[in-house]
């Protein structure tokens, strides 16, 4: 409206300033990133510390795949609570290592801190550490095998996310267990954690089956009935006129 010529990369930085400075939450560039870099059929790979981003092939019609989200309802706050929390706890353990950020350490490197670290800073340490390890696979899978072989990696995350983060809640453990056992390829919990929702990759003729594994998993513990719906890579957000 006012109008600016702005790349989409100078976009996600003012939409991470304002989530930042005005809102208070110390949230990165992924979202933003994602919605004005998104294309057909692709997953969008982002670089947080250059700013830098490709696509990545993500043709779930063709492999017969879903993705569904899962909603669980249960609300999270990123401007307070555990979101910032975690932010803190990975820059105190960088500081205590010595580097810049923890994306500087490699999976190798983690048998060594247990000396240097107390319990709750390892764990966080050895989630980013090996969730950047399974993001630079996940890559790696997509331009090769395709996304069904993306599913164990979904669980890995899921359970890094648990129990090394630990920023999950029984509502989103309950979204991923029973829609694997009822035939997901993989399923973990998305966004900053706390509540939310949870992903899971299905094959297309298994939805019926996963919603109803749902639906019966939630209402057994007496939560309210999870919202699923399927998505799939869209172009990015863009002017229209």
């Amino acid at each position: 409206l006012a109008g600016a010529v702005l790349t989409p990369r100078q976009l996600a930085a003012a939409g991470q300033r304002a989530e930042n400075e005005v809102v208070g939450a110390p949230t990165g560039i992924m979202d933003q990133t994602a919605s004005l870099l998104g294309r057909e059929g692709a997953a969008v790979f982002v670089d947080c510390r250059s700013g830098e981003a490709a696509t990545v092939p993500l043709d779930l019609d063709a492999a017969d795949l879903a993705c569904l989200v899962i909603d669980t309802k249960v609300t999270h706050a990123h401007a307070t609570g555990g979101y910032a929390d975690r932010r803190a706890a990975c820059e105190r353990a960088a500081a205590v290592l010595g580097v810049a950020s923890l994306r500087e350490l490699a999976v190798a490197d983690l048998p060594g801190l247990e000396q240097r670290l107390d319990g709750a800073l390892l764990r966080r340490v050895r989630h980013v550490v090996t969730e950047n390890a399974r993001v630079l696979q996940a890559v790696e899978l997509l331009r090769g095998p395709g996304p069904l072989a993306l599913g164990g990696l979904l669980d890995a995350s899921h359970a890094s996310l648990r129990d090394d983060f630990e920023v999950s809640c029984p509502e989103l453990d309950l979204a991923v267990e029973p829609a694997r056992a009822a035939g997901a390829a993989g399923a973990r919990m998305t966004g900053g954690g706390f509540g939310g929702s949870a992903i899971a990759l299905v094959p297309r003729p298994g939805l019926p089956a996963v919603r109803a594994a749902l639906a019966e998993a939630f209402a057994v513990r007496g939560y309210a009935a999870p919202d699923t719906f399927t998505v799939r890579p869209a172009a990015g957000a863009r002017r229209l006129a």
